[in-house]
């Protein structure tokens, strides 16, 4: 019998949703649509302190924006908080947690003698019961933690498949702490018990988590759970080989909207950080979603590449329909201020732009010329709008009244105005670009012409005339 796909991704909300929670995000949810399985979004939001709202609604825009859709969830282990006292008080009755009253300070000092002595730093099981141990006196007016009995011999060991065989000694670890003294359980114990009862089948994490699994493969099997597959994702680089810094990608994903990235353009950079298909670059997120595996993710450092990610994202904009840009665009140039009413269609717009721009903000920059009145620079005036410009300008304006406005009609009168004037189309071409659109690099010029309107550039040159 095959047993259902089951993944989760599990955000702490003490910040935002940055590029590696959000490709163990994509990671998790690829492998259940692969295998036709659950993917299920729990937010950890024990950590009270950090935790806010705010950075939980920005996780759950981040994976709106991605598409990266839950089946189940969002979880909250805050309103979980009976189900974990349920759990240790099971265990408290079973044996495999008890009370632990050694306080702070005298672990302070327990630690400081090991450190002395040359050993390991750790809880020395003063209160663990055992067989014919006589345990203190509990003190008076201490409230206890409670701590796992963390079996004393063997190893944990488990097929890991993204690093391979991991064993850890059990004479490594000490009894963790998993209820805090005023009752809280702890993060370690959370994460079991909600991988046990949302019957998680495969965890998906960074590799900064591997020594939590030891711990937490000895839970699950005291609670005689099934314990699940585990992959762990290796750390994400900057371009310069250094850990991921917020100049270089460890920015919130929405962060990435902002700069005028498409989620799909991300999407597929992600999946090529650490997992390859052969030599293919770019695919849909179906193709992935078809293609993915953990069998071909890589065991080592994925490295931070911007310059891909641009490439990409320009790519997927080459390929964008020109409504779905427009619509982007339109949004942009009303956060500036600009109404996108106040030009041309912007779809026309798109079209001439979309592929000469790297993100949709360049776009927008390219857009909101056709919406509101240029001013170039005196200097770029007194560069290009010279005598000689101006004379052809004020030919060509007057041919452009009468002419029928459509790229080829407009191609000719430009031509004519040139051999009228002798000049060559440079010369005709970059006045023309300053005087109607305020730059001197543009689409071809016939294209734009049509685009912006026959209204619109008459009125635009006769400021210059």
């Amino acid at each position: 019998m095959t047993t259902l796909v089951r993944t989760r991704f599990a955000p702490s909300p003490t910040g935002y949703l940055h590029i590696g929670g959000a490709r163990t995000a994509l990671f998790s949810w690829a492998y259940a649509r692969r295998h036709q399985g659950t993917f299920i979004l729990r937010i950890e939001d024990t950590d009270v302190a950090r935790s806010t709202p705010e950075a939980v609604q920005a996780i759950l825009d981040g994976m709106n924006w991605l598409g990266l859709d839950a089946d189940e969830g969002p979880f909250y282990q805050m309103q979980r908080m009976d189900r974990y006292k349920e759990v240790i008080g099971q265990m408290l009755a079973a044996g495999t947690a008890y009370y632990c009253y050694t306080s702070p300070d005298e672990l302070e000092r327990m630690r400081e003698e090991q450190r002395a002595r040359g050993e390991k730093p750790r809880y020395d099981g003063r209160w663990r019961p055992a067989p014919g141990k006589m345990l203190p006196t509990p003190p008076t007016g201490v409230k206890p933690v409670v701590r796992f009995c963390n079996p004393t011999e063997g190893v944990v060991a488990w097929d890991d498949l993204v690093k391979g065989r991991i064993e850890i000694a059990n004479a490594e670890m000490d009894d963790l702490v998993i209820a805090r003294a005023d009752g809280t359980p702890t993060y370690n114990f959370c994460v079991v018990v909600d991988d046990l009862d949302m019957g998680i089948t495969q965890v998906i994490r960074g590799d900064d988590h591997v020594n939590n699994t030891p711990r937490q493969i000895n839970i699950l099997q005291a609670l005689g759970a099934q314990v699940p597959q585990y992959a762990h994702l290796s750390m994400i680089l900057g371009d310069d080989g250094t850990k991921l810094s917020k100049r270089h990608g460890a920015v919130s994903v929405m962060q990435y909207d902002e700069d005028g990235y498409l989620p799909e353009a991300v999407i597929n950079y992600l999946a090529r950080l650490g997992w390859s298909h052969g030599d293919d670059e770019v695919f849909s997120r179906e193709q992935f979603v078809e293609w993915f595996d953990l069998d071909h993710i890589t065991p080592s450092a994925a490295q931070f590449n911007t310059e891909k990610l641009n490439w990409l994202n320009a790519h997927y904009i080459k390929q964008a329909d020109n409504t779905r840009l427009a619509a982007e665009v339109a949004s942009r140039l009303a956060r500036r201020g600009v109404d996108p009413e106040a030009g041309p269609e912007l779809e026309a717009v798109v079209a001439l732009y979309k592929d000469r721009a790297g993100n949709l903000n360049e776009l927008a920059d390219s857009a909101e010329l056709f919406c509101v009145d240029v001013h170039p620079a005196a200097e770029v005036i007194a560069q290009h709008l010279t005598e000689v410009a101006q004379a052809a300008l004020k030919s060509l304006r007057v041919r452009l009244e009468g002419v029928v406005w459509e790229k080829a009609s407009l191609s000719q009168a430009i031509k004519d105005t040139m051999a009228e004037h002798g000049l060559k189309m440079p010369q005709v071409a970059i006045p023309l670009r300053v005087a109607v659109l305020g730059v001197a690099q543009t689409p071809a010029i016939d294209a734009v012409l049509e685009v912006l309107g026959r209204e619109r550039v008459l009125a635009r040159l006769a400021r210059y005339l």
